[in-house]
């Protein structure tokens, strides 16, 4: 069973996958491929010139593969339940029982809704600083926690917030991700 459940595989819940897969947390993403960067030309991100939203989406759910998360495309959540020590979720092919879970559905905040999770007076889903709700372990991020404020890199930060905060808990202690070239396969030193 994963440590980490991700429902959404946009910039934010790509990124939280990056960063809990890359560090050894058992990661998967549910992914509807409804995304909006499939109506997006990113030109505007930093690190990118100009590419596709289909095609930073493929090469990003790549990367978050090749750093060890399970990435489901088509694979649909159904049901998130809050149980002790975690949640149980539902799709329509299985059942997980997460430790934590990523909400990155962009504007879509049923699933915020159905658990029940404090929003705030602009109908935005309430979090702290690290992205999380109301709900122990259970994090919010991109459109569904900013009024009107829906932007590809945004969204990858929060989805980094989250997945630094789910680290920290792990590790018990403040956790930070920097590579340095001696660290990143393919570039050590020779």
């Amino acid at each position: 069973m994963p440590d980490v459940a991700i429902i959404g595989g946009g910039p934010a819940g790509l990124s939280a996958a990056l960063f809990t897969g890359k560090n050894g947390l058992e990661t998967v993403v549910f992914d509807t491929d409804e995304t909006w960067m499939h109506k997006a030309h990113l030109f505007n991100y930093p690190g990118i010139r100009s590419i596709s939203g289909d095609e930073f989406m493929e090469l990003t759910r790549g990367q978050v593969r090749d750093r060890g998360a399970d990435v489901r495309v088509g694979e649909e959540v159904t049901d998130v339940e809050p149980r002790e020590g975690g949640f149980r979720i539902e799709t329509e092919d299985d059942e997980y029982d997460p430790n934590y879970v990523v909400l990155a559905t962009g504007a879509d905040r049923s699933i915020a809704e159905d658990i029940a999770v404090e929003f705030d007076d602009e109908d935005t889903v309430d979090v702290d600083l690290q992205m999380e709700t109301s709900v122990d372990n259970l994090y919010a991020t991109g459109a569904m926690v900013r009024a009107e404020e829906w932007q590809a890199v945004i969204a990858a930060g929060d989805g980094a917030s989250a997945a630094l905060n789910i680290l920290s808990k792990e590790k018990g202690e403040h956790f930070h991700d920097f590579d340095v070239p001696d660290d990143v396969p393919g570039l050590e030193s020779e």
